[in-house]
C-alpha cells in the first residue's frame, strides 16, 4: 500500500493521540485504584478509632478484656455498633436492661446482625486486639506484629491498656468497591476508545484539508514540466502551502519570461547573423560571377564583415558563459581610480581622431575594490567604445569618480545625441538598440551592455543608465569598496 502524506499525517496524529490517551487512561485507572484504597483506608481508620473508644468503655466497665479472648462474637457486637441502624420503635424490645450496660436488646442485636452487610472489606479478619503486654487476644499474631498496618491505642484515663492492629488493605478484590472501580475503569477505557476514534476521524479530515492544495500544485508542476509555463496554482490558504503556491507561481512566471526572452534572443541572434552572412554571401557570389573584380577593397569589405560576425559570436559566447557562471575571474585588491585612468589614457588617440574632448574628475585619495582587473577594464573599454561610436563630433566625454563610505561610483557621460527616457532601462537587454542614434550601422552587436551588467553582477556591483547633463547618456557603475 502506498503511504501518501495524508495517510502519514493521519497515522502520526492518531498514534500520538492513542499514546497520550492510553497513558492518561492507564495512569487514571492506577490513581483510581490507589485513591480508592486510600479512601477505604481512611474509613477504616475512623472505624478503628470508634472501636477503640468502645473497647475503652468495655475495659473501664469490666477491668479487662477477658470476654474477648478468642471469641469474636463479643467483638462483633461492638463492630455492629460502628454503623448503627436507624431506630425502629415498632420493633423495639420492652425488656429493660441493666444500668450502665449498652441499651441494646438481644432482639435488636439479632436484627442488626441480619441487616449488617457482609464484611467484604475483610475488616474483621484483618483486625487484631492486643493487650498491654503485647499478647494477641483476637486475631493472628502475624497480623498483630505487622509493621505496615494501622495501630490504634486503647486508652483508659492516661493508661494504655491495649491496642488495635489492622493489617493493611492490599487490594480491593475482596471489597464492596470492586464493582465501582471496575465500572470506573471500563468507563475510562470506553471514553479513551471514543476519543481515539474521534481523533482518527478528525486527523483524516485535517490531513485531507491541509493537503488539498497539493493536488493543485501537483497538476501545475506537471504542466510546467511539459513546458506550459502559463500554468498557475490557486492560492487557497495563507499558510506554508499558500506560500509554496505563490513561489511556484513566481517560478512559472520567471520561466515564462525566460522562455519569451530565449525565443526573442534566438530570433534576434538569427537576424544579426543573417545580416553579415548575407553581405559575405553577396560579395563572394559577385566575385565568383565576375560582377565584381577581386581587389583589396573587396577583400577589406569581406574582412570587415567577418570581423563583425566574429565579434557577435564572441559576445554571445561571453554572455552565455556569464549566465552559466563559467567565466573565470581573478579577483585581487586593486585601485579602481588608477585602473580607470590607465584605460582612458589608452583611448587618447581614438578620442582625438573622433574630435571628442575627455574631461575627468577623480578624487585624490585611493579607492580599493576587490575585482578582476581584466574584466573591469573590459567594462570601461566597452563604455568608452559606445561613447566614441555614438557621440556626434565634435563632442565631449566626461568621467567622474566619487566615493562614499562603502561604495565607489564611476560615471561615464557623453554629449548628444541622447536616448529617450523610456529606453534607459532597456539598454541592458540583449540585442536591444535604440533606433536612429544607436543603430546597427555603427557596427555594434547589441550585447555589450548586457555583458557589462553580467560582469559587474559577478563583482557585487551594478550599472544603470540616465540622462547626462552634457546632453547625451550617463552610465553609472557602482562597486563596493574594501579597506
Amino acid at each position: 500500500m502506498r503511504l501518501t502524506i495524508a495517510k502519514k499525517i493521519a497515522a502520526t496524529i492518531t498514534a500520538v493521540v492513542m499514546l497520550s490517551i492510553g497513558t492518561m487512561a492507564w495512569i487514571t485507572s492506577q490513581n483510581l485504584k490507589r485513591g480508592f484504597i486510600s479512601y477505604l483506608g481512611e474509613i477504616e481508620q475512623q472505624d478503628l478509632r470508634k472501636l477503640s473508644r468502645l473497647l475503652a468503655e468495655t475495659y473501664q466497665r469490666d477491668g479487662n478484656f477477658d470476654r474477648f479472648y478468642h471469641d469474636r462474637e463479643n467483638l462483633q457486637e461492638l463492630l455492629d455498633q460502628l454503623h448503627p441502624l436507624p431506630p425502629d420503635n415498632s420493633k423495639a424490645s420492652d425488656t429493660p436492661v441493666a444500668s450502665g450496660e449498652e441499651s441494646i436488646s438481644p432482639a435488636s442485636v439479632r436484627q442488626r446482625r441480619r441487616a449488617t452487610p457482609p464484611d467484604l472489606m475483610g475488616f474483621t479478619q484483618r483486625l487484631s486486639l492486643v493487650d498491654a503486654r503485647g499478647t494477641a487476644i483476637i486475631g493472628p499474631k502475624e497480623a498483630a506484629d505487622a509493621l505496615d498496618g494501622s495501630r490504634q491505642n486503647i486508652v483508659v484515663g492516661q493508661q494504655v491498656v491495649g491496642s488495635l492492629r489492622l493489617a493493611p488493605l492490599q487490594n480491593i478484590s475482596n471489597t464492596s468497591g470492586l464493582d465501582f472501580v471496575r465500572i470506573q475503569i471500563q468507563q475510562t477505557i470506553w471514553l479513551a476508545a471514543g476519543l481515539i476514534l474521534m481523533a482518527l476521524i478528525l486527523s483524516i479530515y485535517l490531513a485531507r484539508h491541509l493537503l488539498r492544495p497539493l493536488g493543485s500544485l501537483h497538476k501545475v508542476a506537471k504542466r510546467i514540466a511539459k513546458g506550459q509555463f502559463q500554468a498557475r496554482a490557486v492560492v487557497l490558504n495563507q499558510d506554508e502551502l499558500g506560500e509554496l503556491s505563490k513561489d511556484i507561481n513566481s517560478m512559472a512566471r520567471s520561466l515564462q519570461e525566460n522562455e519569451v526572452q530565449r525565443r526573442q534572443m534566438l530570433a534576434d541572434i538569427s537576424h544579426e547573423l543573417r545580416t553579415p552572412l548575407t553581405v559575405i554571401l553577396g560579395e563572394v557570389e559577385a566575385l565568383i560571377d565576375g560582377v565584381r573584380k577581386s581587389s583589396p577593397e573587396a577583400m577589406a569589405s569581406l574582412h570587415a564583415e567577418v570581423i563583425h560576425l566574429n565579434k557577435l559570436v564572441d559576445d554571445v559566447r561571453q554572455l552565455t558563459l556569464a549566465d552559466a557562471g563559467d567565466l573565470r575571474y581573478e579577483f585581487a585588491r586593486i585601485d579602481i581610480i588608477a585602473l580607470v585612468r590607465a584605460v582612458i589614457q589608452r583611448y587618447t588617440l581614438r578620442l582625438q581622431k573622433a574630435q571628442l574632448t575627455m574631461q575627468i574628475d577623480f578624487p585624490t585619495e585611493l579607492a580599493f575594490v576587490r575585482a578582476d582587473a581584466g574584466r573591469i577594464t573590459q567594462v570601461i573599454s566597452n563604455l568608452l567604445e559606445n561613447s566614441i561610436r555614438y557621440t556626434d563630433s565634435p563632442g565631449t566625454l566626461r568621467c567622474t569618480i566619487t566615493t562614499s563610505r562603502n561604495f565607489v561610483d564611476i560615471t561615464m557621460e557623453d554629449s548628444a545625441p541622447g536616448v529617450p527616457p523610456h529606453a534607459h532601462a532597456l539598454l541592458f537587454d540583449r540585442l536591444y538598440r535604440v533606433d536612429l542614434a544607436r543603430s546597427r550601422a555603427h557596427g555594434g552587436s547589441g550585447l555589450g551592455l548586457s555583458i557589462c551588467k553580467a560582469l559587474l553582477s559577478a563583482h557585487d556591483g551594478e550599472i544603470s543608465a540616465m540622462p547626462s547633463s552634457l546632453g547625451g547618456l550617463a552610465m553609472v557603475i557602482r562597486l563596493p569598496l574594501i579597506k
